[in-house]
């Protein structure tokens, strides 16, 4: 399955997303056809991981691979401490920032062929990015292809019950009609993902300092462990490192 060829295309030639990345700031905003704007939160994602994210890391498993990992705070985070770890993003800009932040990443559509497919112990969903591509089951059964059996997801979602698509393009205060031609996207809250997530395992479900954040598993033939809480031990699997291209047990309620 392929994302559609103009999903990655519009929003990695986003001149105003690259440039807030480099500046380190916004204001920066999804826009819809009809005009609405969601604010992106740049200078939290340019930041170091803050205490919600240093949670969610904790529950991670295995080898972890961040899909739209954006500026990289939560690959450096992990590869600060020992994790393997690796972030895909389809902006130039992106996969340069995680790189000095100290992570490795790739500069990748998740639709397109990634290291270790099969065989990732959690993949991270974070900042709205059950949205990309703008066709949750879609991107569901890629993060299911992507898991080893019985891996781990971890997704960040909307607030309340949303179940939104659109075409929005990136855009910054002063830009009219955004760069690029405009891309879909979908917004999700936890019980949206959770009826999409039909042949997933609900791995639980928390809200921290007003973010919202769910965890599927996938079906294993074997028995999971029944809740994701924090890990007693760190996996490093080092072979799963991948170099930087940039030029090219479910989880306990909280």
């Amino acid at each position: 399955m392929s994302a559609p060829p103009t999903t990655a295309v519009a929003w990695a030639a986003a001149d105003p997303y690259a440039d807030a990345l480099r500046a380190g700031h916004g204001p920066l905003f999804l826009r819809r056809a009809d005009g609405w704007l969601l604010p992106l939160e740049v200078e939290r994602w340019c930041a170091r991981a803050d205490a919600v994210d240093r949670d969610v890391l904790d529950r991670c498993e295995g080898t972890v691979l961040d899909v739209g990992c954006g500026p990289g705070r939560l690959v450096a985070e992990l590869a600060a401490r020992g994790r393997a770890v690796l972030g895909i993003d389809v902006s130039a800009a992106a996969v340069d920032h995680t790189v000095r932040m100290g992570g490795q990443a790739l500069r990748r559509s998740v639709f397109e062929p990634l290291p270790g497919e099969g065989r990732w112990g959690t993949v991270l969903l974070m900042d709205g990015n059950i949205g990309i591509g703008g066709d949750p089951r879609a991107l569901l059964d890629r993060m299911a292809r992507l898991l080893r059996p019985g891996g781990l997801l971890i997704a960040e979602t909307s607030p309340g019950d949303i179940d939104e698509r659109a075409q929005v393009r990136v855009v910054g205060l002063t830009d009219a009609h955004g760069a690029g031609d405009p891309f879909p996207w979908a917004r999700l809250g936890t019980p949206a993902l959770l009826r999409y997530a039909h042949s997933w395992t609900r791995a639980g479900q928390w809200t921290a300092d007003g973010r919202r954040f769910a965890a599927l598993r996938t079906r294993s033939r074997r028995t999971a462990s029944s809740s994701a809480e924090p890990p007693k031990r760190t996996a490093v699997i080092s072979s799963q490192r991948a170099r930087n291209t940039s030029a090219g047990s479910p989880v306990a309620d909280r």
